[in-house]
C-alpha cells in the first residue's frame, strides 16, 4: 500500500463514521480508529441514552454557534478573492521541518505549484504538503504543532 491509498483509506474511514478498520496483507499491516461514537443499526435502544446530551448541547450551543456565524460572515468577504490551500489528510500541522529550522513559508511569501508549505505528520509518516496554486501567503490559518482535520483551511493565497 502506497501512501496516497493510505490517505484514501483515511478519508473513507472519516466519513464513513465506522469506528475501526483492520487491513492485513502479506508484509502490511494497518488498523484505523476513530473516536467517533458508534453507529448502531437498532436506534430503539440507545436513542433515549443519546438523545439526552444532544439535547443539552443544543440547548446550549445556539449563542456561540451565533456568534461564530456572525464573526465570519464579514472575514468571508473580505477572503473571497483568496485561494485556500486545505490539509489533504488528517495529522499534526507543522511549518517547518525541524523546530531549528525556519519556516517552509511565511506571510508574504510567494509561492509556486509544488513548493512545499508545510508538513503534515500522520500515522508516525512526515507528508510535505506542496502548494496547488502560484501566489503570495497572505495568512497561515493553523499554529505550529497544531492538529489538523481533513479539508481545513492552512493557507490563504493570493493569486499572482
Amino acid at each position: 500500500m502506497d501512501i496516497k491509498q493510505i490517505q484514501e483509506l483515511i478519508k473513507f474511514v472519516s466519513r464513513s463514521g465506522v469506528n475501526e478498520v483492520a487491513i492485513e496483507q502479506e508484509n502490511f499491516k494497518i488498523t484505523i480508529k476513530t473516536n467517533q461514537a458508534p453507529v448502531y443499526v437498532n436506534a430503539a435502544i440507545p436513542a433515549p441514552v443519546a438523545a439526552q446530551p444532544v439535547a443539552a448541547q443544543a440547548v446550549a450551543a445556539p449563542q456561540p454557534v451565533a456568534e461564530t456565524k456572525a464573526a465570519s460572515a464579514p472575514e468571508a468577504e473580505d477572503t473571497s478573492k483568496y485561494i485556500t490551500i486545505k490539509s489533504p489528510m488528517i495529522g499534526t500541522f507543522y511549518r517547518s521541518s525541524s523546530p531549528d529550522k525556519p519556516s517552509f513559508v511565511n506571510v508574504g511569501d510567494e509561492v509556486g505549484t509544488g513548493k512545499v508549505v508545510c508538513i503534515i505528520e500522520a500515522m508516525k509518516l512526515f507528508n510535505e504538503i506542496e502548494s496547488e496554486v502560484s501566489g503570495r501567503i497572505v495568512k497561515v490559518l493553523v499554529d505550529n504543532a497544531s492538529p489538523v482535520e481533513y479539508d481545513q483551511p492552512l493557507f490563504l493565497v493570493e493569486p499572482i
